[in-house]
């Protein structure tokens, strides 16, 4: 690694404050411009950013005040005492994103790959505390080679400052983590305990044990990307919740969901002024959703109908593809949606959507998000690999999250409710504080055909004709209790609403839950379902 030389002790015609200005001006451009030209040139050469440039990006023009830009490491051997840059590798600081204080670290991926020593990790220690006591967003920009192996276990037990104050941090200020570079081995837990994960494709990895590893321990040939790539974590694992082409775009988006977020747990989400009407009608609902519950269509266009201006921010968009989850804004208040996608799995919940669901339902509660929640379930998906993959254990997780939420919360049933899916999606019995039904809705135990195949048994394979006596029985289940008005005439939904009148009812809902307040049992914390 080249290192620019530092300023030489200034001599006596600098020791007047003059003097000691002109050194310091040297000193901290000397810190500005980073290690070399040509490590900066190898950085963009990958396609990557320099730490600089990705803050200005980031934050509001000319908002950035660093901390400790002039720290350097104080650990010897393997050369150390010979590379001394400022910085040790991370910028730290705070500055504003929309008018807004948040705080951050950033990799310098040309000082040292970005490794973490004990300076880099003091000065990463010292920015997260700043941000839990001021009540601000931390977010971290990602782009190191791990612990500096030179400086030993000083150097990894930094990691563990880093965790207990990620920990310390969750469910009280938003912790956002932006991945522009590798990230490998426990590094890799730190965004794992952060809300929101950011990733860039082709440039930013995750993994805990790198291809080497892989090859020698399983004998299976794959690279970086095919490993812990960005487009791995957003579609097959889940670990990044979002995944984009380039730097700029990334950060862009980070900068939007900052904007749907509140400082921190005592503060609700920024609110906006609304141009689109309360009242609007959604006359397209009528097309857009089948009243045959086995036709698919697309739930992302009934959000797009209901919500502001069609505009929202999907999170984890291609992992557990039957659930959406997105924030968005009706009448200029942030809410958080959830609802099943009848295009992929029929919008059942398998092991993946119930996690997915109970730790966006968890992040909405944890920072005062309202949560609205639409539903069209056919049930839990049947089979041996979730029976076996603990689909109980991990569905559960969603209903403990919404049974645990004390935010405003409404359900909305547009067509299939069934079984215990019914239930865990925030029903009145587990606590939804409105819950609405179209004239379209079916809420039953199971589907007709499946109940009637039960409780007629029977009579239909005592039949001349079962077929038509299985038809017979099916319309008569459908019309005791599967009628849209069933739930409604025993007062397991407060409503059976025009779906054209869905958007007003959902806000005029929601304005009156706007001062909610909801006890719960003092505990030190619940204990959920892992």
């Amino acid at each position: 690694m080249d290192t620019v030389a530092a300023p030489e002790a200034a001599g006596p015609e600098a020791q007047d404050a003059r003097g000691r200005v002109a050194e310091l001006r040297a000193l901290r451009e000397l810190a500005l411009q980073g290690p070399s030209e040509r490590a900066t040139q190898a950085q963009h050469a990958k396609g990557k950013l320099t730490v600089r440039e990705r803050i200005e990006l980031l934050l509001d023009e000319g908002t950035f005040r660093e901390v400790e830009p002039l720290r350097r490491h104080r650990a010897t051997g393997f050369g150390l005492e010979e590379k001394k840059p400022h910085t040790d590798g991370v910028v730290t600081g705070w500055g504003l994103v929309h008018g807004r204080t948040v705080f951050l670290y950033a990799h310098d991926f040309r000082i040292f790959g970005g490794a973490l020593g004990e300076a880099h990790a003091t000065k990463i220690h010292k920015i997260m505390d700043m941000a839990i006591s001021a009540g601000a967003p931390l977010i971290s920009l990602n782009d190191g080679a791990g612990a500096r192996i030179q400086e030993g276990v000083s150097a990894l037990a930094g990691y563990g400052g880093i965790f207990q104050r990620n920990t310390r941090a969750s469910g009280v200020i938003p912790q956002i983590s932006v991945m522009l570079g590798p990230c490998a081995g426990g590094a890799a837990y730190s965004p794992a305990l952060t809300d929101f994960v950011f990733m860039v494709r082709d440039t930013s990895q995750m993994f805990i044990t790198g291809p080497d590893v892989v090859q020698a321990v399983t004998g299976a040939q794959v690279s970086q990307n095919g490993l812990g790539g960005a487009d791995v974590h957003a579609a097959t694992s889940g670990v990044s919740h979002f995944a984009y082409d380039d730097e700029q775009s990334c950060l862009e988006e980070v900068r939007y969901l900052l904007s749907m977020l509140p400082s921190n747990n005592r503060e609700n989400p920024p609110a906006e002024e609304s141009h689109d009407p309360v009242d609007r009608r959604g006359e397209v609902l009528l097309d857009l959703v089948p009243a045959d519950g086995n036709r698919p269509y697309d739930m992302r266009k009934v959000i797009e109908e209901l919500v502001d201006d069609g505009d929202l921010l999907e999170i984890h968009e291609r992992w557990a593809t039957n659930l959406i989850v997105c924030l968005a804004r009706m009448d200029g208040q942030v809410v958080g949606v959830i609802a099943n996608q009848p295009q992929s799995l029929a919008g059942v919940l398998d092991i993946e959507a119930s996690e997915k669901g109970a730790r966006f339902v968890q992040m909405c509660d944890a920072f005062n998000i309202p949560i609205v929640t639409l539903l069209d379930v056919p049930g839990f998906l049947p089979g041996v690999d979730q029976e076996h993959g603990g689909i109980i254990r991990h569905g559960a997780k969603l209903l403990y999250a919404y049974c645990n939420a004390t935010v405003p919360r409404i359900s909305v049933v547009l067509r299939k409710a069934y079984g215990g899916a019914y239930i865990v999606m925030d029903s009145q019995s587990i606590g939804a504080d409105l819950t609405f039904a179209w004239p379209t809705n079916e809420i039953a135990v199971m589907g007709a055909e499946g109940a009637a195949n039960v409780i007629f048994r029977r009579e239909i394979n005592g039949a001349d004709d079962p077929e038509a006596m299985r038809a017979r029985m099916v319309k008569e289940y459908k019309a005791e209790l599967m009628h849209p008005y069933y739930a409604a005439e025993r007062g397991l939904v407060d409503d059976v609403i025009d779906p054209a009148e869905t958007r007003e009812v959902l806000v005029r809902s929601l304005q009156m839950l706007r001062t909610k307040h909801a006890d719960l049992p003092s505990r030190k914390h619940g204990n959920p379902p892992q």
